[in-house]
């Protein structure tokens, strides 16, 4: 007798999200309401906010509301129950903080490792992606993804082939994750490319001085500004509130390695 198979238990952001979603098919968001802010919905849920951010990006990516910076999240239509699958699709899917989250774990110790053994054509390389990245926000050129291009050749820097690897897996679910995709459509401005580009610069500073701590601080600062820029898109309060999935402060400060 063939054993009935279990659906995946929904993230706490699907979860959210589908509820959402029932009161806007049910009529209490109509189009062109504003759902309550994010604070609010957070404590009526009893999640923290970066969770309640996912479940609205889910309902953007589905075309059922609008995050405005600064304004709100408006209720564009009412979904219908053809959209099932497409959900359903979307369900399967790591949500934009939760990759964050995986990234700044490994990826600022990738980053401290490399600043022992990156080589000085690792180095160069490094270099000219981020002059790559210059002439390109000059010219607005979105043709090559830089950004990518500059952890790849970082992660390789470490000369360790496995972690390389698992960088390149984590860029390869990104660019197949449609929530991910609809996170970066809202930094792909020049001015957040600008911001990323200091990051880069700083991380790159701390490679050429062989400075281990400063290398893992650079790198775990830079994905903490993409998290709070993704925290502050829609909000209307002061951004100074908790609620984030992992502290700002790095946790292994002075203890790593």
């Amino acid at each position: 007798m063939e054993k009935a198979l279990v659906p995946p238990e929904k993230k706490p952001y699907q979860e959210i999200g589908e509820d959402l979603r029932a009161q806007i098919v049910q009529g209490r968001y109509p189009p062109g309401s504003r759902l309550p802010p994010e604070r609010n919905i957070a404590e009526t849920y009893g999640v923290s906010r970066t969770i309640v951010r996912e479940a609205l990006l889910m309902l953007e990516l589905q075309g059922t509301v609008d995050i405005r910076q600064g304004s709100g999240v408006y209720v564009m239509r009412v979904p219908c129950e053809e959209e099932n699958e497409e959900e359903r699709l979307l369900n399967s899917d790591a949500g934009p903080f939760e990759i964050l989250q995986a990234r700044q774990l490994l990826e600022s110790n990738i980053a401290a490792f490399a600043a022992r053994m990156a080589t000085r054509a690792d180095i160069d390389n490094l270099r000219r992606i981020i002059e790559q990245e210059q002439r390109a926000i000059a010219t607005n050129d979105t043709s090559q993804d830089n950004s990518k291009m500059f952890h790849l050749v970082l992660a390789g820097a470490s000369q360790n082939q496995m972690l390389l690897m698992t960088v390149e897996n984590i860029w390869h679910q990104m660019d197949g994750n449609p929530l991910w995709q609809q996170f970066n459509a809202h930094i792909a401005s020049r001015t957040y490319r600008l911001k990323w580009l200091g990051d880069r610069q700083t991380i790159l500073a701390a490679l050429r001085r062989r400075d281990v701590m400063g290398a893992w601080q650079a790198m775990w600062q830079h994905l903490e500004n993409i998290k709070n820029s993704l925290l502050e898109l829609s909000d209307e309060d002061a951004p100074d509130f908790d609620g984030y999935l992992f502290e700002s402060v790095p946790i292994f400060q002075g203890k790593l390695m």
